[in-house]
């Protein structure tokens, strides 16, 4: 299980363990908190009044200080798993939706005709469809394109790293879309 990390101004940070997040609690960095509780930790008990120190941790967190980076200017990094999830695992060319184990990450135009790996060069096709294209661009090989490439949003990008998001994790994620998200529905 992760804890869903925000700046203070509530902008994604991290999907931090369980124990980073007690760390957060303890140095007093948790400004403030949302979703539900989904641990409790309990510690020593104090010499004076004998009380147990006891951390509970939420499954979504806001911590003090500015970020020393600027979350609009990353690009999120493009992994075969980020990639078929971002397109549903709906082949670009066929339309069919596959098992992971059945797509490949399939470059528009290819490396045969100088095409980068980037999200907007990139879509998921099925194996079959892959092989039809072959170093061709979908205009040479008479393919043409299901849906366009996009280059996922921050927001985005947070639910495409994480495969165990909690329903209010999920919904705070979902709130901050963009309206054209594939992600929606």
């Amino acid at each position: 299980m992760k804890v869903l990390k925000l700046s203070a101004q509530g902008l994604p940070q991290s999907w931090i363990s369980l124990e980073q997040a007690v760390i957060h609690y303890a140095a007093d960095e948790v400004r403030w908190e949302a979703g539900q509780q989904v641990a409790v930790f309990r510690g020593g008990h104090n010499a004076v009044t004998g009380a147990q120190s006891v951390i509970t941790i939420n499954s979504i967190i806001g911590t003090k200080g500015v970020p020393g980076i600027n979350p609009f200017e990353l690009r999120p990094g493009l992994t075969n798993a980020k990639l078929f999830a971002r397109d549903r695992n709906v082949c670009a060319y066929c339309g069919g939706h596959f098992h992971e184990t059945e797509l490949t990450r399939e470059h528009i135009i290819p490396f045969a005709q100088n095409g980068r790996d980037g999200w907007m060069n990139v879509v998921t096709a099925c194996r079959a469809c892959n092989h039809r294209k072959s170093d061709r661009t979908p205009e040479q090989a008479h393919m043409p394109l299901l849906y366009a490439p996009y280059v996922p949003s921050l927001w985005e990008d947070f639910i495409l790293r994480n495969r165990r998001i909690l329903a209010d994790q999920m919904e705070f994620l979902m709130a901050h879309l963009p309206k054209n998200s594939r992600l929606h529905g």
